[in-house]
């Protein structure tokens, strides 16, 4: 087993005291976005053996000896998961990610035509899938999947307007007939293109307008596109949001987002957990690179209910996050009273993060012992691990683990 030492990623939509707080630090003031704990090649964590010896990035770890590192479920020799703590003070960007087969065909295209990884127009930085879960440990907001397109033309025709210049009246219009057509997909399709690829010039007053006179409407729709233009005045993103679901997540609730769901975390903190990759395809709501076609192609614009992830009691003390699509990952939740154990069986490597108290984590060669705020991460073949002590743990491993 590992002790680690994570990475703090400084994006500007951070809090500047949530994680601070987590790890037992001083707070500097400046945005603690994500706490990355994992392999990943962007900012591995430094890996430290429990029972002394050289520190290295956890992904060297792993490469130099991928069957004990991964355990005989592996695919391939990386790591396939990636656990992070996320707290978000401003909204994140509207976003998708690809499915594993559209990832590794445009990995490959762009690798082919010469695109540096590190180009800031750069969509596909890896080959892989980036399915994700976020379980929130306070009250967390997000908005995530397409709701009725009946219910976004609802609020949107319900607002007093004043008027608009031509060309921004012109836009509503369609998008509010868009969104009248008689099959849901096509006309969140049709409507989301039509706001994406507006010129600025005809988006931003309609933007502006639709934000002042949804100020004071007792609705979350309408609070939210308020709350946005406040962010990002003029983005026709702003106006997508008003076709999403809203989503708000009680402490100890969780979320799951797969390949093609539009979504952007709006407020809160919690641990997310995904796939290994860097893949985001962005639409707006955002100063980074955005590419409107590529996210369109990727799009699922079904009509979805709420996107939560209902978990599976494993015994009174321990509740398991496993979305039944992907075997990449599931989330391990466990209250550690004391004078009770709990062993986990399956030879699979496990990023562990202490979430309150002090937890002890044992195999038959080594231990670790954890306070509030600290990680590990143990190989497969250091199974099987007998947890103790007296807090709770959440714990990452493969689907199935």
């Amino acid at each position: 087993m590992f002790l680690l030492e994570n990475r703090v990623q400084p994006y500007a939509w951070g809090t500047a005291h949530a994680i601070p707080e987590l790890l037992g630090v001083q707070p500097d003031g400046t945005p603690q976005a994500e706490l990355w704990i994992g392999a990943h090649p962007a900012a591995p964590s430094t890996a430290a053996p429990a029972g002394g010896g050289p520190a290295r990035p956890l992904d060297e770890v792993v490469a130099a000896d991928p069957a004990a590192a991964l355990g005989p479920h592996r695919r391939g020799d990386r790591l396939g998961f990636l656990l992070k703590v996320l707290s978000a003070a401003a909204p994140l960007s509207l976003q998708a990610h690809p499915d594993r087969a559209t990832a590794q065909r445009r990995f490959a295209e762009e690798e082919a035509a010469g695109v540096p990884l590190d180009a800031p127009h750069r969509l596909y930085r890896d080959d892989e899938h980036k399915p994700e879960l976020l379980y929130a440990l306070e009250p967390f907001a997000a908005m995530a999947g397409f709701r009725s397109p009946a219910a976004a033309r609802d609020l949107l025709a319900g607002l007093a307007l004043p008027d608009l210049p031509a060309a921004s009246a012109a836009l509503l219009a369609g998008l509010l007939e868009d969104l009248a057509g008689q099959d849901d997909t096509a006309a969140l399709r049709a409507a989301t293109a039509r706001l994406l690829t507006a010129a600025g010039r005809d988006a931003a007053p309609l933007v502006g307008a639709v934000a002042a006179a949804c100020r004071g409407v007792d609705d979350d729709s309408a609070r939210c596109v308020a709350d946005l233009a406040e962010h990002h005045p003029g983005d026709p993103g702003v106006l997508v949001s008003a076709m999403l679901n809203q989503v708000r997540l009680a402490a100890g609730e969780a979320l799951y987002l797969p390949a093609g769901n539009v979504h952007a975390y709006l407020s809160g903190t919690g641990v997310e957990l995904m796939a290994s990759s860097d893949n985001v395809l962005r639409g707006g709501l955002t100063p980074k690179h955005v590419d409107v076609d590529e996210l369109l192609r990727v799009l699922d614009f079904r009509v979805l209910p709420p996107p939560l992830l209902a978990p599976r009691r494993v015994s009174e003390h321990e509740v398991l996050f496993a979305p039944g699509d992907v075997d990449d990952f599931a989330l391990t939740v466990l209250d550690v009273l004391p004078g009770a154990a709990t062993t986990w069986e399956r030879p699979a490597p496990r990023s562990l993060l202490c979430l309150e108290g002090e937890v002890r984590v044992a195999s038959a060669t080594s231990e670790v012992v954890l306070a509030r705020g600290r990680s590990a991460f143990a190989t497969a073949a250091e199974h099987p691990l007998r947890v103790t002590g007296s807090g709770r743990l959440a714990a990452a491993a493969p689907g199935g683990a």
